[in-house]
């Protein structure tokens, strides 16, 4: 049974894997350059496609620290508006094949895309998403973001084929 679920785990990963390519090539390109010093520190959600691991959760923020081993600790932490109580998860990250990705894992060997597909000039917002549709991020250096910029990083995601009709903007009063 043990073995099953390995097995089981690694095919699914195998699979995960070979569609991130598939789906950068199928028009999301990454950023051509990554500077991996300036994108760690602490980012904000501006808005996001809602999905189960982040649902109910207001005040978004991840910090992204470089290890001396290259590795990226990440620690991602919102406040659920249900209970009034912080969450957070402590994850990994490492660079990923093409520029402008990261692998990103959360639960033991479990890797998934996380692509930089577009990015302010200062570093100072960026658009991420990943192999799947489903997922996408906007993320600032602030808590929020002039009503241009914001447009200009939606009317991106847009042309990038994602539901943007679907985000969720994040509450970030404190």
């Amino acid at each position: 049974m043990t073995i099953l679920i390995l097995l089981s785990a690694l095919f699914a990963t195998g699979m995960m894997s070979g569609c991130s390519s598939a789906a950068a090539d199928a028009g999301r390109p990454t950023v051509s350059t990554l500077d991996i010093g300036r994108f760690m520190g602490v980012w904000y959600e501006i808005a996001r496609l809602d999905h189960r691991f982040e649902r109910n959760l207001e005040q978004v923020e991840t910090r992204y620290e470089l290890l001396p081993s290259g590795r990226i600790t990440v620690w991602n932490s919102g406040i659920d508006r249900r209970t009034g109580l912080r969450r957070s998860v402590r994850g990994k990250a490492h660079a990923g094949r093409q520029p402008g990705q990261l692998r990103v894992s959360f639960f033991w060997f479990f890797y998934s895309d996380y692509d930089v597909l577009a990015l302010g000039e200062e570093y100072d917002w960026a658009l991420v998403g990943s192999r799947s549709a489903k997922y996408l991020w906007i993320l600032s250096r602030t808590p929020t973001l002039p009503a241009a910029t914001t447009e200009r990083i939606v009317q991106r995601a847009r042309e990038l084929g994602y539901q943007v009709e679907q985000l969720h903007f994040v509450d970030q009063t404190r």
